[in-house]
């Protein structure tokens, strides 16, 4: 079994020296890119990591490639390898594009495996390239450490996600007990049951919190006008700013997207933390709970902001893993099961039922008043136990 442990690192002005050697891995992967499209442009052929790896160890002679040496060797090895997961994952059609250009200032981690880092766990501190980190450790790390990974967030602090194998637990046997089905909505409620009393409702962090991000981006904004000198008339018919300073050089707006970052990091973290307490929650209460494989990308074309704040896949993922540790059995049904078109009581197919807008509505067949969610959430529970039972 693999586990990732996370720790944050104190903040500290050495820890400059892992901004530069994060910078330097977004060099590496620019560069990578770069040699990734001109080998296609060629050649007509996919460029082999393989290939790519021996290339970039030959270039570290070249003084113009200084930063490959910034970070280690098998972190730079580990850029090239994630460039050929993301053609592969374009290669199988689960992505829509292939890997593109980054910014080096968007650039976020870089991964030592092997060698390259030592830890420390009494003292707390972790030596990464020969200097000495301290993090704060609220939990001990169990098994043999594969690898460690520096990751910068958007409001600029470091984290150390440390990748351990550990044994297999013991085998936790599925438990007896109630069965719930849910359905995802986006009008009353996070979660809809059967009955109205077994309801999940979701907090909006992030419209908590609208207030004061409105509040901050206006404040960057005036910062942004006040550093314009001119525009320029942009390659379609855009008009480009031309800026009195360099952005990286106004500590006040640098200052302000980091006030912007923080909400957003807030939010963030709001909403994980009510996710993981909720899996909990109904992993005690309920021994069967039943989902719908939903396409949350369909479904952010048009509610995106309360998608995104809700978190629902997010939420699948926590409650799967809960779910391994308590016994409880999560089902996923299937996106063709049509649950919001079938009456859960004489089991009759309404297509009229494709329209989202209607709430509520008589059976044609039976006669039966339904509410649009909780027969949905009924059926998706049939159709979960059905599930399980030819499984």
């Amino acid at each position: 079994m693999i586990k990732t442990f996370k720790f944050k690192l104190y903040n500290s002005k050495r820890n400059k020296k892992l901004h530069r050697q994060i910078n330097a891995a977004g060099l590496t992967y620019n560069h990578c890119i770069a040699l990734h499209k001109r080998y296609y442009r060629m050649y007509k052929k996919y460029l082999n990591k393989f290939k790519l790896i021996n290339h970039l160890t030959k270039l570290k002679k070249s003084p113009k490639f200084w930063y490959l040496w910034q970070f280690g060797s098998q972190a730079v090895q580990n850029v090239a390898e994630r460039i050929d997961f993301g053609y592969m994952k374009f290669f199988n059609k689960q992505n829509r594009r292939p890997p593109k250009f980054r910014k080096v200032s968007k650039c976020k981690s870089f991964t030592l495996k092997q060698h390259g880092y030592k830890l420390d766990e009494e003292t707390h501190t972790i030596f990464i390239r020969k200097q000495k980190y301290r993090y704060h450790k609220d939990r001990e790390i169990k098994g043999i450490i594969k690898t460690v990974t520096v990751k910068r967030d958007m409001v600029g602090d470091i984290y150390i996600f440390i990748t351990c194998k550990m044994e297999d637990d013991n085998e936790v046997i599925p438990r007896m007990g109630k069965s719930i089905g849910f359905d995802f909505c986006l009008k009353k409620h996070f979660l809809v049951a059967p009955s109205e009393e077994d309801d999940v409702d979701m907090p909006m962090f992030f419209k908590q919190n609208r207030r004061k991000l409105e509040n901050a981006q206006k404040r960057v904004s005036r910062k942004l006008e006040a550093n314009i000198d001119h525009y320029r008339k942009g390659p379609r018919g855009g008009r480009i700013p031309i800026w009195k300073k360099p952005l990286g050089e106004c500590t006040n707006i640098q200052r302000g997207f980091k006030e912007v970052a923080r909400i957003y990091r807030k939010a963030s973290n709001q909403r994980n933390d009510y996710h993981w307490k909720l899996a909990y929650e109904l992993c005690e209460k309920y021994a069967t709970i039943c989902l719908e494989n939903l396409n949350m990308v369909w479904m952010q074309s048009g509610h995106g902001k309360k998608v995104g704040d809700y978190g629902f896949s997010n939420f699948v993922k926590i409650l799967c893993y809960v779910a391994s540790k308590t016994g409880t059995t999560v089902v996923i049904v299937g996106r063709t099961f049509p649950s919001s078109q079938l009456c859960s009581i004489c089991g009759y197919k309404n297509k009229d039922l494709k329209d989202v807008r209607i709430e509520e509505y008589d059976c044609p067949e039976c006669g039966t008043h339904h509410n649009r969610d909780r027969n949905a959430a009924t059926n998706i529970l049939n159709e979960g136990i059905r599930i399980l039972k030819n499984s």
